[in-house]
């Protein structure tokens, strides 16, 4: 109780800053749970969506010149979040950062209306601003497999259970196109042995989970690393820890992946997620079914995937205009 009372009070001295009313106030301390346990976005996401709408809420003050109250801010209107979202832009925020930030903006105010506080028509009046497409950057094949291969970092002065450590995961997220958190994100029993089992389940965005095949050889580095490692690994603590035996944390990989870009010459867009984008990419290449591949990203939308299918055509096209006997 204490704990909450303090988080309302920190919430209420944030947006007394901002120029918000308590109505106000209650009403985002309200939806950011309703963000958190109902639709269980993740972290990141609600504070994001937080950050933007205070970031709002602080320039309608100063653009009305008055503080922000739930009556007001239902009164919003078109030109209103067009000044904002100028204002943004101005500041060098990039397209898709706009769009989250829209999108943030109409989730608080449909919650407000099925709260019976009023309804914010000016919302959907605002087109969603346009990004450029970009293609993912997967890895060449090679390059990918040799990204879980602990001879490539032996001239480092690590310790050998760490290599160990950090060949497994990367060989995990290419081999099973997993995202970083997700990978990280694995519990001891989840992960089988080599030789009794090929599956895995893990929980992705939004608290969703789905089974992914696993490669022998993959569960064989991780028992490698599980068999190394100088921590007790209990059966529901992580599957993989850091150097003081707690959660790994993300970015220890992500430096792992910097010390090797330039060991194997690639370039700065070869990251770990780069190593999901690989999977779905060399398995649409050797004929893998999109609809499949989707179930195996986890992905909500089969428009989310399509965007490997570009990568193909684009690569299709590069062996054509090389190697066609006319050019």
């Amino acid at each position: 109780m204490a704990t909450t009372a303090k988080a309302t009070d920190n919430v209420s001295a944030a947006l007394d800053l901002i120029g918000a009313d308590d109505g106000m106030m209650r009403a985002m301390v309200q939806w950011l749970a309703h963000l958190r346990s109902e639709r269980r976005l993740s972290p990141k996401t609600v504070e994001a969506y937080a950050r933007d709408l205070r970031q709002c809420l602080q320039f309608l003050c100063t653009h009305w010149g008055a503080q922000v109250t739930l009556a007001r801010f239902a009164a919003l209107e078109a030109t209103d979040i067009r000044a904002f979202m100028a204002m943004r832009r101005a500041d060098d925020i990039a397209g898709r950062s706009l769009m989250r930030t829209l999108a943030g903006l109409r989730s608080f105010g449909r919650f407000l209306e099925r709260e019976g506080k009023g309804k914010v028509g000016a919302l959907s009046a605002i087109r969603a601003p346009k990004i450029a497409k970009s293609l993912p950057k997967p890895l060449p094949m090679d390059a990918a497999k040799r990204l879980a291969d602990v001879d490539e970092r032996a001239g480092e002065a690590r310790e050998t259970w760490v290599l160990a450590r950090d060949a497994a995961v990367m060989a995990l997220l290419y081999g099973s196109g997993l995202r970083i958190s997700e990978a990280l994100g694995l519990k001891r029993r989840e992960v089988p042995r080599p030789g009794e089992g090929d599956v895995l389940v893990v929980t992705g965005k939004g608290n969703k989970t789905r089974m992914v095949p696993v490669l022998q050889n993959v569960l064989q580095l991780i028992d490698d690393y599980a068999r190394l490692c100088p921590y007790l690994l209990p059966v529901e603590g992580p599957m993989f820890v850091g150097a003081k035996g707690g959660p790994l944390s993300p970015r220890i990989i992500q430096l792992a992946m910097e010390r090797l870009r330039g060991a194997l010459g690639l370039p700065d867009s070869a990251t770990p997620h780069a190593l999901r984008h690989s999977f779905a990419t060399h398995l649409l290449s050797r004929g893998g079914d999109l609809r499949a591949i989707q179930e195996l990203l986890g992905h909500a939308s089969l428009s989310t995937t399509q965007i490997y299918t570009g990568i193909d055509a684009e690569r299709l096209l590069q062996v054509y205009a090389s190697a066609h006997p006319r050019r």
